[in-house]
């Protein structure tokens, strides 16, 4: 039963139209109405609704385990400025779809919590996830009216660990459509904005989980990262967002884009959180072998890493050919060295670096257009009730957005899986990764903005992307928020360290978050 304190507004309403229609009057009827309203139960001025705005999963908990919000009451608060500001006043527009189940799976949590007590620091809290991860009670799209109504009827892995955990999934927010792209538009959900600026785009491909979160319509979501999809969002978002290892996470049950350079991970407004939901998500999962590289790698859990708020022996290398050299880089990289700077006032030793060998070693080392319509043949085939079942059929259809037709008749042209260029491609990543990994000898992370521009105006194209270097590599990549443009849009700071190395990355983001609060809410989402 719910705590009768939160019903007191509702149940006011309930009584007051129940009262007589006589009590209209109430001069001419002063003593019946006195004499009624002794026959009413006292009612005690209603509590106020939870504030669910800018709070982390360690803020709620406390309020949670005390009794002083459910659960049910969470998605309340989140719903209610999903209708505000998602589909009414700037329109966010940042999901696809609603969990319909939501207020339910929180009524089963809450009596859970009532009678055994908490499964963990997830439990009853509420987040969203983006449209390319399989989920057992809603549809599956990609943001492709393609796959409308696509059931897997079941949960991807990572979304099956997070119900494990105890998390309320909101709903599943839009994305560029298929995950091939930066600006977050799909025929599916139609263009997301920017909570900082409507009239620009809020990152891409995780696009509308990063203005979920940051629009405070949920605690944390999940995202995924082929090549800047999770960083790019919360570089747009003024967020934390972590491309782990590749590795560290299964792609079971994530609509494919690259299977060399696919990834899920979250995004949050804090450190903290950005660990409790990585402790949630990462592990060996035997559908996808590859996570077995992560067995023994990973801490019991990710917030051991969030204890020291110094810097001291942490090397920073400043990547100088990633700030670019064009006047529209300039206002970001000034922005991103201040952020740097504040590293290195809390202890970081921070270095200008550059690459022998980098930009020819990094030319041609991306796969997405060779493995992209393989992938996703492969993973349609497992589903008999998908609407499609390869690339050639969406593409025939022509129920796709035209921001990706271009890319998708790309991929759809591609006619082997093993060709000699897509071998060289597979050759080059090697010398890449060698290249980058002999470069970091003498730091513990390479440094430089997640994009060199800030977010575009609606329509147009997002250039100054960095995505490549993490992608190509496997190597973990955090981005955080480094500041703010003169015109008020977030910028991100982009960290990356060794294979496995996330408790490091998480350590280094904790201190710089501990010692500058760069956390800012949206104006247009108050």
């Amino acid at each position: 039963m719910r705590r009768p304190e939160f019903q007191l507004g509702r149940d006011r309403d309930q009584q007051m139209t129940k009262l007589p229609a006589a009590f209209v009057c109430a001069a001419a009827l002063a003593v019946s109405l006195t004499r009624a309203t002794a026959q009413q139960p006292s009612v005690r001025p209603a509590v106020p609704p939870f504030d669910v705005v800018e709070k982390s999963i360690y803020g709620l908990l406390p309020a949670l385990e005390d009794g002083r919000v459910t659960s049910r009451q969470l998605v309340e608060g989140y719903l209610a400025r999903i209708r505000a500001y998602d589909q009414n006043g700037p329109k966010i527009n940042a999901f696809i779809t609603l969990n319909p189940h939501a207020l339910d799976d929180a009524d089963a949590l809450d009596r859970e919590r009532r009678a055994r007590g908490p499964r963990g620091p997830l439990h009853g809290i509420p987040i969203v996830v983006k449209d390319n991860y399989a989920t057992a009670d809603m549809p599956t799209t990609g943001g492709s009216k393609a796959l409308a109504g696509f059931e897997t009827r079941r949960d991807a892995f990572m979304v099956k660990k997070l119900r494990d955990a105890g998390v309320v999934i909101i709903g599943k927010t839009n994305l560029h459509e298929l995950a091939y792209g930066i600006t977050s538009i799909s025929s599916m959900g139609g263009q997301t904005l920017n909570p900082y600026d409507p009239t620009r785009n809020p990152g891409g491909s995780s696009g509308g989980t990063g203005a979920a979160v940051a629009a405070n319509f949920a605690v944390a979501g999940m995202g995924t990262d082929t090549c800047g999809s999770i960083r790019n969002p919360a570089a747009s978002n003024n967020l934390f967002g972590l491309r782990g290892t590749l590795g560290l996470s299964s792609r079971e049950g994530i609509l494919p884009l690259s299977h060399s350079q696919d990834i899920g991970g979250p995004l949050a407004r804090t450190v903290t959180d950005l660990a409790l939901m990585l402790d949630a998500t990462v592990g060996f999962d035997p559908a996808d072998p590859l996570t077995r590289l992560s067995e023994g790698r990973i801490p019991k859990s990710y917030t051991s890493a969030l204890a020291d708020r110094s810097l001291s022996g942490h090397s920073i290398g400043v990547v100088t050919a990633l700030f670019g050299s064009t006047p529209e880089d300039q206002e970001v990289a000034k922005i991103v060295r201040r952020a740097i700077d504040d590293m290195r006032a809390i202890g970081a030793r921070v270095s200008e670096i550059s690459i022998p060998g980098y930009d020819e070693a990094m030319q041609g080392t991306s796969t997405i257009n060779a493995e992209f319509k393989f992938d996703l043949m492969d993973f349609l085939g497992k589903y008999p009730g998908a609407p499609m079942k390869t690339l050639a059929e969406i593409v025939a259809s022509g129920k796709f957005d035209r921001a990706v037709e271009a890319v998708l008749k790309r991929s759809n042209a591609v006619e082997s899986r093993d060709s000699e260029s897509y071998r060289t491609t597979l050759a080059r990543r090697e010398l890449a990764t060698k290249t980058i990994v002999d470069g970091m000898r003498e730091v513990t992370v390479l440094a430089y903005p997640t994009l060199r521009r800030k977010p575009a105006v609606i329509g147009q194209g997002q250039g100054g992307s960095n995505c490549q270097l993490s992608a190509t590599t496997g190597l973990p990549a955090i981005s955080i928020p480094a500041g703010f443009t003169e015109d008020g849009l977030p910028v991100g700071l982009e960290l990356l360290g060794r294979a496995f190395s996330e408790p490091t990355l998480l350590r280094m983001a904790y201190a710089y978050e501990m010692a500058t609060s760069p956390r800012r809410p949206s104006k247009h989402t108050p």
